[in-house]
């Protein structure tokens, strides 16, 4: 699959990079595994001079011989001798970069910490000794979000405040994507397209799988998550069991849970049998793995607050994969394929809103944007975009197929929004389809 899109984070990567020959520049980069960091990265300096260090799981002399071979090979950095102290060899780093100019790129940065537990407060210390009058462009990459945040935004932390940008990549836009699967096949339908947007979520590595082995139908999508050597079946595990390392069990229970519907904190404690509270706010605040939504304008601490995975894949994998590996152990994968299948229309009813509310947001109208819904459950709106500045916004419905879709339904469940808090928005109704995609 081609390069797409990503403009404005390569115009913010340039701009670091022309910055950095004058004052050096410290960037965290951020997001998800499997999100096209390091496609970004090398796209953004082809044909520049850069070093490439990938922090693999080594003793720490190996993985010191691995970047000596690498910065010479790639930027010319000559060590006599052998170092086998990440501390001695940052320091040779900074320390060329007094004399010239040049990019570095540490990916998988917060696995330095398993390699040697003191890097962060070494590489503090040489930075704060050298920067000053430094010419680098140093770019911190990761992926296992809780550690990232650890290390550059707890100010316990050694490295806090040392960083000079911070950056996070977001999955592709619901345009993007359109745009992918246009280029790929420009006769698909609207279905496909909530497919891949249902399996990806925008992730590029997980949309590269597909288009490039010709899934450009729902069909094919679901049949390509279903086959005996399918990357999808242990995505799920394999992209969390890093994150939550030895916690996982309940972790993984509870995302189960959500994924098939138990939204309530009161649901997952019963289900559980156990208070849900500490992990669930991990999962929210630490993790970034959850939402926990409330009716739009509802105050804080609401009651009818509920939780979402708010990644379109583990939401996916969580609903139909992890619940079934039997199945998958035992190779019944048409049974698995069938049984998606039968329940994809009501698992994608989310899905749909989801994409509509995404799409709202990208257009740049509005503040705000989510559902509302009543304690006594009677009343659901799928969707309420707000602007807070000039007081419009839209209240919709939305429905697989447009014929189910009534105004006159939708203005009566408007009817129960509370006035003071609606009152002074000047709203519009709409309904959204599938054909609306």
């Amino acid at each position: 699959m081609e390069f797409y899109d990503r403009q404005e984070e390569l115009r913010i990567l340039h701009e670091n990079e022309e910055l950095s020959k004058e004052h050096a520049s410290f960037m965290v980069l951020m997001g998800r595994r499997r999100i096209g960091k390091t496609t970004l990265l090398t796209k953004a300096f082809e044909g520049e001079r850069y070093a490439y260090l990938f922090v693999s799981r080594d003793s720490e002399a190996l993985l010191c011989g691995k970047f000596q071979r690498a910065l010479e090979e790639q930027i010319g950095i000559h060590v006599y001798g052998s170092i086998t102290r990440l501390r001695e060899l940052f320091e040779v780093i900074m320390k060329e970069s007094l004399q010239r100019h040049f990019t570095l790129i540490i990916d998988e940065f917060q696995d330095l910490y398993k390699v040697n537990s003191s890097s962060f407060s070494d590489m503090q210390d040489i930075w704060d000794r050298y920067h000053s009058r430094s010419k680098i462009n140093l770019i911190a990459c990761g992926s296992i979000h809780s550690l990232m945040k650890r290390i550059f935004e707890d100010n316990s932390e050694p490295l806090y405040g040392r960083p000079t940008s911070k950056m996070t990549i977001r999955p592709f836009t619901t345009a993007v994507l359109k745009q992918i699967l246009s280029d790929a096949n420009p006769s698909y339908g609207p279905d496909d397209l909530l497919c891949l947007y249902m399996l990806t979520g925008g992730v590029a590595k997980y949309i590269e799988l597909l288009i490039d082995a010709g899934c450009t139908t729902k069909d094919k999508m679901l049949n390509a998550v279903c086959r005996q050597d399918s990357y999808f079946l242990s995505e799920g595990h394999d992209l969390l069991v890093n994150e939550f390392q030895g916690e996982y069990g309940t972790y993984f229970s509870i995302l189960q849970l959500i994924a098939s519907g138990l939204t309530r904190r009161s649901e997952i404690d019963g289900t559980l049998q156990k208070d849900a509270g500490a992990f669930l706010k991990k999962l929210d605040d630490d993790y970034e793995m959850i939402s926990k939504l409330q009716p739009v304008l509802a105050k804080p601490g609401s009651k009818t607050s509920i939780y979402e995975i708010h990644d379109n894949f583990l939401c996916f994998w969580f609903r139909f994969i992890y619940p079934y590996q039997s199945l998958i152990e035992r190779g019944q994968l048409k049974m698995l394929r069938k049984y998606i299948g039968e329940q994809y229309n009501q698992f994608t009813g989310r899905s749909l809103e989801r994409y509509f509310q995404d799409k709202l947001m990208e257009s740049g109208d509005y503040t705000t944007i989510g559902n509302w819904w009543d304690r006594s459950g009677k009343n659901e709106i799928d969707v309420v975009a707000l602007n807070e500045f000039n007081h419009t916004g839209i209240i919709g419905e939305v429905k697989r197929n447009p014929e189910r879709l009534s105004m006159k339904d939708l203005k009566e469940k408007a009817a129960a929004l509370p006035r003071n808090q609606f009152g002074r928005y000047k709203m519009d109704f709409k309904g959204f389809s599938l054909k609306d995609m």
